[in-house]
């Protein structure tokens, strides 16, 4: 096979112009998804049992069941209901790209709120306990201690559903939103080269990973400053007098 290097390139350039659709598809569901996660987590770890088995019901749907059949489930099954199409929402959610977003945002919620639980059930008991000792209010305990610590143990996997979430705009192109895999599939019904144009569009995915997981690492340099250190170094450090 000859590689069209102009074809490579011009192809790169329309589907980056279609980036800011996939960027904002990421953004959007991202921190809404990061909200309705903390909603549900503080209700997975409620002690009134109902709250509790609603959230596990509903970890239990949107983990269980596949984000294709989701997204349709919103975008076609909706519409379906008179309730829906004379609500005031209605204008938003015949939108396909309003209806990708709560597809996203629904499923990736799910996920977000058993990380975060894994990251929460991490925490040492005896660092709330301290804080406690200290007099610390609970929301001085929850920003101070429980928040922080939570998120450095989340952080890895956390990492890893931003990065799924990424791919999983890809989807969005399924109800018509045109992201780079939604113009990518109009490029190729025009000039029939799957293969040109899926490794441009793979290219523009990796990349947008790559940032992210550079970005990630940066924030847990931040949240693990210790780390920073090597064994040797700390070999090295002269002790303190009063050690």
């Amino acid at each position: 096979m000859v590689i069209d290097f102009a074809f490579l390139g011009d192809t790169f350039l329309k589907l980056s112009a279609a980036l800011p659709v996939t960027l904002g598809l990421f953004a959007c569901s991202f921190l809404l998804g990061g909200v309705l996660a903390l909603g549900i987590l503080a209700m997975r770890m409620s002690q009134w049992r109902v709250l509790s088995s609603v959230a596990r019901g509903y970890i239990l749907v949107f983990r269980g069941s596949p984000l294709m059949i989701q997204l349709f489930l919103i975008y076609y099954g909706l519409g379906q209901f008179g309730v829906i199409r004379h609500s005031f929402l209605w204008p938003l959610l015949r939108e396909p790209f309003i209806c990708a977003v709560l597809a996203l945002v629904l499923c990736t919620a799910a996920y977000t709120a058993e990380i975060l639980r894994g990251g929460l059930l991490a925490i040492p008991a005896g660092q709330i306990e301290a804080g406690r000792a200290c007099g610390m209010s609970r929301l001085l305990l929850l920003r101070r201690i429980i928040a922080p610590v939570m998120l450095r143990y989340a952080l890895p996997a956390y990492s890893t559903e931003a990065i799924l979430l990424v791919k999983s705009t890809a989807l969005a192109s399924l109800v018509t939103v045109w992201d780079v895999t939604g113009v990518a599939q109009q490029i190729i019904q025009r000039t029939y080269r799957t293969m040109e144009v899926f490794l441009c569009a793979a290219a523009i995915y990796l990349i947008l990973n790559f940032i992210i997981v550079q970005l990630y690492a940066l924030l847990e340099r931040r949240l693990t400053p210790h780390t920073r250190q090597s064994p040797r170094t700390l070999a090295l450090k002269p002790a303190s007098k009063g050690e």
